[in-house]
């Protein structure tokens, strides 16, 4: 546990300042903190990396269940509060940029979780770097924006369903669990904020290629009120493949199953093209 910390007065006087330029919204409700640590299922690991704990509102919940957990966080000031604050022979407390570190240097390569109130302004990005190693990381939950949390778990067919949809539940399902108001934060943002949980497909492997896969979504819709037809126009496919009824419709329509299925079309067609 941590020395100190579990009190309910993180809004009061706190010590470590929130900042702006690393989109800091630092939750006080320990209630919330709680059922943050309760969406880790804890099934197929025990490694979970918390990212931006801040002053450990998360953190001393985290420490109550039977884990292994590193903390990791940018900011100097919460690193020194952490450090002054937290027994560092329960969890081992790092200063550094998420989505710069290499991850192959945690947990001695064994499965891990991730979890935390992310920073909102690198929200999606920390979700693009998981999937990069979704192969040691089985599960991730966490605060959002929900308009992000909204987005990571659309479905086809809505206005908010684009490329973090597809590519985040092309390898992960998808849970939006539950909204939080602004008021529990300090400061408070402007905007709602949601916990969601990913839990990693289990025996799966692409059937397409990654590279072109993620090319073909981001492709998609960075023209979305195009038709397949027109957005697609930089692969060159050819004339056959256009008349498939698939590039009839717009990127939002098709499925993350439809998405894998046109990929493999593009990729048979530039084979054919080479012959």
């Amino acid at each position: 546990m941590s020395k100190g910390s579990s009190n309910s007065n993180f809004n009061k006087n706190p010590s470590v300042r929130p900042k702006k330029h690393l989109g800091q919204h630092f939750l006080t409700d320990l209630n919330i903190a709680k059922k943050i640590a309760d969406t880790l299922t804890l099934e197929g690991y025990e490694n979970v990396l918390e990212i931006g704990p801040g002053m450990g509102v998360l953190t001393q919940f985290l420490l109550e269940k039977d884990l292994k957990l590193i903390v990791l966080d940018l900011d100097k000031e919460s690193i020194s509060y952490l450090n002054n604050h937290f027994d560092q022979a329960q969890l081992q407390i790092v200063e550094a940029d998420f989505l710069k570190v290499d991850l192959a240097a945690f947990f001695g390569g064994e499965q891990f979780a991730i979890t935390g109130n992310f920073p909102y302004n690198i929200s999606s990005q920390i979700v693009f770097k998981t999937l990069e190693w979704r192969s040691r990381i089985p599960e991730f939950t966490g605060m959002f924006q929900k308009e992000v949390a909204q987005r990571i778990c659309e479905k086809p067919g809505s206005k908010t369903y684009g490329i973090l949809s597809v590519l985040t539940q092309a390898f992960y399902d998808t849970e939006y669990l539950f909204t939080v108001s602004p008021g529990v934060f300090n400061p408070p943002p402007k905007v709602d904020s949601s916990v969601i949980r990913l839990r990693r497909k289990e025996n799966f492997e692409l059937p397409c290629g990654e590279k072109l896969f993620f090319k073909v979504v981001k492709t998609a819709f960075q023209q979305r009120r195009k038709t397949l037809r027109n957005s697609l126009k930089s692969f060159n496919l050819s004339e056959k493949l256009k008349e498939d009824s698939i590039f009839a419709l717009r990127p939002e329509q098709l499925s993350v199953k439809q998405f894998i299925s046109l990929t493999q079309k593009i990729e048979i067609d530039a084979i054919s093209a080479i012959r």
